[in-house]
C-alpha cells in the first residue's frame, strides 16, 4: 500500500494494487475508488483531505491474530 499526498491540491491518493484500473466511481463529491476489471479495490482518491481525512495524522498499527 502507498499513500501520496499533494498538498498543492491538497489530495491523497491511497494505492492498495498495481493492477490496471478500468472503472473510477464517485463515491461522494470528495471520494473516489479506482476498481480493476474483476471489482477489486486498486486504489482511492480524497480530495479536501486535511479536511475529510485528517491526512496530518497518519499511522499503522499491525494486529497480532489471536488463537483460538
Amino acid at each position: 500500500m502507498k499513500i501520496r499526498y499533494f498538498a498543492d491540491t491538497d489530495t491523497a491518493l491511497i494505492e492498495f494494487s498495481n493492477e490496471s484500473v478500468v472503472e473510477t466511481k464517485e463515491i461522494s463529491e470528495n471520494l473516489y475508488i479506482d476498481l480493476d476489471g474483476k471489482g477489486n479495490l486498486v486504489s482511492m482518491t480524497i480530495e479536501h483531505a486535511r479536511e475529510q481525512a485528517n491526512i496530518s495524522e497518519v499511522s499503522f498499527l499491525q494486529m497480532e491474530k489471536h488463537s483460538a
